[in-house]
């Protein structure tokens, strides 16, 4: 790897750190790898507050290191109250942010099991949910999702104030860009590509038509001390590339 080029692997640690940008203090959740790193990397640099977990009951530090223990009880009072920012991943997504993790195909009879609903319902309808996708397709952002899992903005305005109270969706990842809801009728936008990839790529590797701003801005370039965290300290082993391969 060269140690001038910011690799497409570090763009999407970067656009997934940024997600937690401004959230001030509440518990960072992020599933997957590359979430993992971006929300270490924002607590290291911009969002010094946010509250690290090892995702069963401790709160830990940088290294780490047990800095508190989370009680159940607690962790509940802060999911049910919007305290809390997940980012999950999704096997589908709708053009509103409907997420499936259950199953391919009619749930009745699927073609495929996968995970099952899990906490997606809870996560979505009580605290902002990002989502993380590493390989963008049309198998992916799906027109309709088969069964919905995580609650999308249709779904939540559907079923009424109860839902939408903590309901946000603040952003998409995927290895080719960012997305959001930031539309009248909050239908996905595309609010970046990453540094290599051109919208029509977004475009032709989605199943739905996507919103475009006048101008599509690349995602930001990272800092010098950025990339010195994310390659000597939060992820020397270079594991994020091995998640997101070079293009």
């Amino acid at each position: 790897m060269n140690a001038t080029t910011t690799t497409r692997a570090e763009y999407c640690v970067i656009a997934c750190a940024d997600a937690w940008r401004d959230n001030g203090e509440v518990l960072a959740s992020p599933m997957g790898l590359i979430p993992s790193i971006g929300a270490r990397l924002a607590k290291h640099t911009f969002s010094p507050d946010l509250l690290l977990t090892d995702g069963e009951a401790l709160i830990v530090g940088l290294d780490g290191a047990v800095e508190g223990w989370l009680p159940y009880r607690q962790h509940l009072a802060m999911v049910t109250g919007g305290r809390r920012h997940v980012m999950m991943g999704a096997s589908q997504l709708d053009r509103f942010g409907n997420q499936n993790i259950s199953c391919i195909g009619d749930w009745q009879r699927p073609d495929r099991q996968l995970l099952g609903v899990r906490g997606a319902p809870v996560n979505t309808l009580n605290n902002p949910v990002s989502y993380w996708v590493p390989k963008h397709s049309k198998r992916v952002f799906v027109a309709r999702v088969d069964m919905i899992s995580g609650v999308g903005y249709d779904s939540a305005a559907a079923a009424g104030p109860s839902a939408t109270r903590f309901h946000r969706i603040p952003r998409v990842v995927s290895d080719l860009g960012v997305f959001d809801f930031a539309t009248p009728d909050h239908s996905m936008r595309l609010a970046g590509v990453h540094p290599g990839v051109s919208v029509e790529e977004v475009r032709a590797a989605t199943g739905f038509p996507l919103a475009l701003p006048g101008e599509v801005p690349r995602t930001r370039e990272p800092t010098a001390t950025e990339l010195r965290l994310i390659r000597t300290v939060i992820d020397p082993e270079g594991r994020r590339e091995r998640e997101v391969p070079a293009a």
